[in-house]
């Protein structure tokens, strides 16, 4: 399904039920996928037994949309299950910002993961390495038996690598990885499986003892990139002029790109925007968590994943590269009808498209806080939603919620003590809508 434009006019001032109906009318060959996002029919109990083990209930997060996201020339609205204020708004406003500029442009790599196969109780390493890579086809050929599915669809295990490490604490050990074009699936099963079944060919070729047959989270030939570019107009605001907010941002991304401290929270605040649109759609935000930070940190010290850099006319140019394996077929995405709903909201036809979208999205969320960073600070607009979740603490109703955020956010003091003291005042003053 296609959009015609992702914006929605005063979409983060409407009611819950006034935003589904904005949906339906953006989207209505989805509304009843859409009316999963209530919960009310997202997941049964009985659908949750069924997919882990002991389960006792469902766990809710909040799914909100953000709007305005041109990505490649195409409009998204972007479906993000998380509890953190200011995420889903200040996703929406930078993607606001960035289709003025024509919006974001990403990549993603073709669809390949790794299978680590560990060999231990080798006596000589590199005749072992030398055979398997005689064998390399065979093996190939042998992995391929187990999903000729995949194989048929373009995709299946297309080279086999070979690793040394002579000196471990466990002793020598060979590490065979197979390499393997999983197509619009995460990977994680069809890889397993076909190093599962090459286990015994790699011991007969070696002579040795295969130990773990898994994936590798770190997914380093499945990388994304996403790009963006902006005026520094369009940062500029009554306190601030835009090419000095440009500036801003730009040391802080030199900031994070040098010290570890601050890369860690600088690569947070873009996986606030990533993580969100992976759970939302029965996706492993693990697996991509892992691989992102395992990327940061692949010369030898963790750094950001992002670079921003000043261009031509004191213009604002952001790129990010991580890996990012997502998929639209198997586990959670298709067993559970809310990541369903998510998925046809977005409108994806690949894997790589998924991945192309959560890229820029986690973008969009670095700009958001480096822009904060660099002119009020990151408090401001973080607290202001921060205040509704210490109001309804507090005991706040649907109706005086906003008299209570307002006195908070104006009096610089959002805390549950202060959000009880207006309550109480408001009431006693008659003014309690219930």
């Amino acid at each position: 399904m296609t959009i015609k434009n992702s914006t929605i006019p005063a979409f983060r001032n409407m009611e819950p039920a006034e935003r589904l109906k904005a949906l339906y009318e953006k989207c209505p060959a989805l509304a009843e996928q859409i009316f999963t996002f209530t919960g009310e029919t997202a997941l049964s109990l009985e659908q949750a037994d069924g997919m882990i083990e002991n389960v006792v209930g469902r766990f809710q997060l909040p799914l909100g949309v953000a709007t305005n996201f041109v990505i490649n020339e195409k409009e998204y609205l972007i479906p993000m299950a998380v509890e953190e204020p200011s995420v889903v708004a200040a996703a929406s406003y930078m993607a606001k910002l960035a289709r003025d500029s024509g919006g974001f442009r990403a990549a993603a790599d073709r669809p390949v993961m790794r299978a680590q196969i560990q060999v231990m109780g080798i006596h000589d390493l590199s005749e072992a390495r030398r055979k398997i890579l005689e064998n390399k086809e065979h093996i190939i050929k042998s992995a391929n038996e187990k999903d000729r599915t995949l194989c048929a669809l373009g995709g299946g295990c297309e080279d086999v690598e070979v690793y040394s490490f002579p000196e471990t604490p466990a002793g020598a050990m060979l590490i065979v990885h197979l390499l393997v074009d999983v197509r619009d699936a995460m990977g994680a099963n069809t890889v397993n499986t076909m190093a599962e079944h090459v286990a015994p060919l790699i011991e007969k070729l070696t002579a040795g003892k295969t130990r773990l047959r898994i994936l590798s989270n770190l997914a380093d030939k499945r990388l994304v990139s996403a790009s963006v570019t902006l005026s520094a107009r369009q940062f500029s605001t009554k306190q601030f002029e835009g090419q000095e907010v440009v500036k801003g941002i730009v040391e802080a991304s030199a900031f994070a790109e040098v010290d570890p401290y601050r890369a860690a929270t600088h690569n947070k605040g873009i996986m606030n925007g990533i993580d969100p649109i992976v759970l939302a759609t029965g996706n492993d935000w693990r697996a991509v968590e892992a691989g992102a930070h395992a990327f940061a940190a692949q010369n030898g010290q963790y750094t950001a994943l992002s670079r921003w850099r000043i261009g031509p006319d004191h213009s604002l140019t952001g790129t990010i590269k991580l890996p990012m394996a997502v998929g639209l077929v198997g586990g959670a995405t298709k067993t559970h009808p809310a990541a369903q709903a998510a998925l046809a909201l977005l409108g994806v036809e690949t894997a790589g498209e998924l991945a192309e979208v959560i890229a820029a999205v986690g973008l969009a969320q670095n700009l958001a806080a480096l822009r904060a960073l660099a002119s009020e600070g990151i408090q401001r607009g973080h607290m202001a939603l921060h205040a509704r979740n210490i109001a309804l603490q507090a005991g706040a109703s649907a109706k005086d919620i906003d008299a209570v955020v307002n006195e908070m956010v104006g009096a610089h003091e959002i805390t549950i003590d202060h959000a009880s003291k207006i309550l109480s005042r408001l009431h006693a003053h008659g003014t309690d809508p219930q």
